[in-house]
């Protein structure tokens, strides 16, 4: 399917219109010498509302929905640190809507700076309602009590799924696709492959879609942040259905989730060696900042995949930017340079 007909079908949902334009898509020089590879960055990091991050393409589409259903309040869930709990409570102050924060510590920490700092700090100033729960391990039952116990108090809301993540908010991707199809082709660029974190698979059911059909030649490899590759494809492999079936397309048969697991452990949320060593070499080389639970690790298997020669082809390597980084200050003994 042409980009002209994927975009026909994007039209027929609603979307607020939150991003400015296309965001950049940058060669990374300095790390591309160091590498012996090109390697370019979609700036996914730079989108407008509270220090950037991809979730904004899926609330345009998650919001424009809760709006439609006349809804006053967002109820999401996330990690204390969460970007897309940070989003949706800055999302909800900007329309004027009140924001439900359900948030777990998946890492069991009692330091200062991940209860308080970085994300969290930010969720006070936008004036969201935490509500602490031991563990997220049944969030939509979980998020679907809440919405209850609020719609008993007289309230209209709209329940926003961990990371935005179903077949509506990954229609966001599905057009960032065929944004990154769009730039490539304008700056003569082939990648062999786009590298990105795959968390809560909405992203990546997204993109992977959209770039099956515009991009078929460019393999998509999701670096998993929380689980493993044949946990991890089965939720890809879900949403790339519903989001399909959503736009009312096939599949592509030669679709393929590709998914390297080598570098979350030792869990979600939790910072590794691997992944700060990159967040080092990206702040010190391209003044760069990327975060220790996503793109961090994330690029950690984008610079061993290189080095190991994992990545098909010879062209340019994409490296999806998600954002993240005000959870630096949350992770800050380690992400110090030693």
């Amino acid at each position: 399917m042409s980009i002209k007909r994927l975009s026909s079908r994007l039209d027929g949902f609603a979307r607020l219109s939150l991003l400015d334009g296309p965001t950049p898509l940058q060669h990374l020089p300095r790390l591309s010498d160091r590498l012996g590879r090109a390697v370019y960055v979609k700036r996914d990091d730079v989108t407008p509302l509270a220090m950037g991050g991809n979730k904004l393409r899926k609330l345009e589409y998650l919001a424009a929905d809760a709006l439609r259903e006349k809804a006053d309040v967002l109820v999401t869930a996330g990690a204390i640190q969460s970007n897309h709990v940070r989003q949706t409570a800055a999302l909800a102050a900007q329309l004027g809507l009140g924001c439900v924060a359900l948030l777990e510590n998946p890492i069991g920490t009692s330091r200062d700076d991940y209860l308080r700092s970085g994300n969290r700090l930010l969720l006070d100033l936008f004036a969201a309602q935490v509500m602490n729960v031991g563990s997220l391990e049944d969030a939509d039952r979980q998020l679907d009590d809440v919405a209850q116990q609020l719609r008993e108090q007289g309230r209209r809301p709209y329940v926003i799924p961990v990371g935005g993540s179903n077949a509506l908010g990954a229609l966001g991707y599905v057009r960032a696709g065929m944004e990154i199809a769009q730039q490539a082709r304008a700056n003569d660029l082939a990648f062999s492959a786009v590298v990105l974190p795959s968390g809560s698979a909405g992203t990546h059911a997204g993109l992977a879609l959209a770039l099956a059909h515009a991009l078929p030649a460019t393999s998509i490899i999701g670096v998993t942040v929380s689980r493993s590759a044949d946990a991890q494809r089965a939720n890809v492999q879900r949403l790339v259905e519903a989001t399909s079936a959503l736009l009312g397309i096939e599949v592509p048969a030669d679709l393929r989730i590709e998914l390297w697991d080598e570098y979350f452990a030792p869990r979600y949320g939790e910072a590794n060696a691997a992944g700060t060593n990159a967040i080092r070499l990206l702040a010190q080389t391209e003044g760069l900042l990327l975060d220790p639970v996503y793109t961090g690790k994330a690029m950690a298997g984008l610079l061993d995949g290189i080095q190991r020669d994992r990545i098909d082809g010879e062209g340019p390597v994409l490296f999806l930017h998600t954002g993240g980084a005000p959870a630096l200050f949350a992770y800050q003994d380690a992400c110090r340079t030693q």
